[in-house]
């Protein structure tokens, strides 16, 4: 679910930030972290969106602001979604077997896209339904144990 929303870039602490004015728990579910894809003013963002006291923001560095010459201080529009494969968006087996464990889905949800991707592509690559399902039980095993790899 995309959210748009005008905000301005402004300077705290030694980092550039733009405010988000909603809570992304509400909006996409309670996670430990946030990591997000989207648009400011047309230009590609990533990152990780991080509390500054009761604010929420997303963080931009230098080069991206001297790569696309968005200005601090400067009204922008900006439209922010999760970033990478969501649970709800996976292979019914997948899911299924992440929302039986909620240790496991929980830590599938607050890991960074690559390492969701990677557990995705490993698992996507069995050629037999039994290889399937065995990686999909070693993934929730794992994920279970704290572990973001295998």
């Amino acid at each position: 679910m995309k959210k748009r929303f005008k905000s301005t870039i402004t300077r705290a602490g030694g980092k550039n930030l733009i405010p988000v004015p909603f809570d992304p728990d509400e909006v996409w579910g309670a996670k430990e972290r946030h990591y997000v894809d989207g648009e400011v003013d047309g230009h590609r963002v990533r990152g990780l969106l991080i509390a500054t006291g009761a604010q929420i923001a997303l963080p931009v560095g230098a080069a991206w602001l001297r790569d696309t010459q968005v200005a601090l201080d400067a009204p922008v529009k900006v439209v922010l979604w999760p970033d990478g494969p969501q649970v709800e968006g996976l292979a019914e087996d997948i899911a299924r077997a992440l929302k039986g464990v909620p240790a496991a889905k929980a830590l599938f949800d607050s890991v960074a896209p690559f390492y969701r991707k990677n557990f995705l592509r490993w698992i996507d690559s069995a050629r037999r339904p039994q290889t399937r399902q065995v990686r999909i039980a070693e993934m929730v095993r794992l994920l279970a144990a704290g572990k973001k790899q295998r």
